[in-house]
């Protein structure tokens, strides 16, 4: 019996708005949830840090039985998967793998663009990275790139308070910052898993000729696309369409969160990582 998993890993919360669209796209598989978050948030870690924390969670997701590992986090993905793909699992034997949401987004913004002018909106270890100017390059060397970090972001989401004056000054701060560096932006990347819970916020504020962009339905079509060309994955993965949830933190504070971001209550479980 196919028994292999898809791991989604974050430092938090986030992930599960990544999660929602790959159930959404590919629902009849096993997915296992790991978020960190007694160690949460990663964003101001430095790269030592992240790259630890992030290698032992996708050790313990890979132990659980995960063929594939999803790293929802753009954080872990900018800091520590390169590291961890090209030192660590080469020296397993079991053919693991695990992807980013970098590269999906990135191989994509180009087509969203008209003017050739994109912002992106991340925490402050994303943007100090330089790794979204940087894969952008790579795919859409003529596009030029504006980054702008906002480090209240996440804590308005995970404190619920996605509206109101706060959220409305700090989205509407930031927001104004990236925007007056280049009034040709177009197209704004929420390179954050929590930002789509602010949208309604940053609505408000986006002038009608920039669109904004988030990365849960494209990291989930190009998982898709990915299954399709790599078979030998696909054939080990198991199709009983179970879903397990995990924290290194509370679990009830998890449940209680995990419905906003998931959009359907969830059952966690508390383990000790690291």
């Amino acid at each position: 019996m196919k028994q292999g998993k898809i791991g989604i890993f974050d430092s938090g919360y986030g992930g599960l708005t990544v999660m929602r669209n790959i159930v959404n796209v590919l629902p009849g598989l096993d997915y296992v949830y790991l978020g960190d978050n007694a160690r949460a948030p990663y964003g101001n870690r430095s790269f030592e840090t992240v790259y630890q924390y992030t290698l032992e969670s996708v050790n313990w997701l890979f132990d659980q039985g995960c063929e594939l590992v999803i790293l929802a986090c753009n954080t872990a993905s900018a800091k520590a998967l390169r590291q961890i793909q090209q030192i660590d699992l080469p020296k397993r034997s079991d053919n693991k793998r695990l992807l980013g949401v970098i590269r999906p987004s990135t191989e994509s913004i180009g087509r969203y663009t008209k003017t050739g002018v994109v912002g992106i909106l991340g925490t402050v270890g994303t943007v100090n990275s330089e790794t979204y100017p940087k894969e952008i390059a790579r795919f859409f060397p003529t596009l030029l790139v504006e980054q702008e970090a906002c480090p209240m972001w996440v804590y308005l989401v995970e404190l619920n308070q996605r509206e109101g004056a706060g959220a409305e000054y700090f989205i509407k701060l930031h927001l104004d910052r990236i925007l007056s560096r280049n009034n040709q932006i177009d197209t704004i990347l929420l390179a954050c898993t929590h930002y789509p819970l602010l949208e309604k916020t940053l609505n408000k504020f986006i002038p009608p000729n920039v669109q904004l962009v988030s990365q849960g339905l494209i990291v989930a079509e190009s998982l898709q696309v990915y299954l399709d060309r790599h078979p030998e994955i696909r054939t080990i993965l198991g199709s009983g369409a179970t879903q397990s949830f995990y924290t290194t933190d509370d679990p009830l504070t998890f449940e209680t969160q995990a419905s906003i971001f998931f959009g359907d209550s969830v059952r966690v479980q508390h383990v000790q990582i690291g």
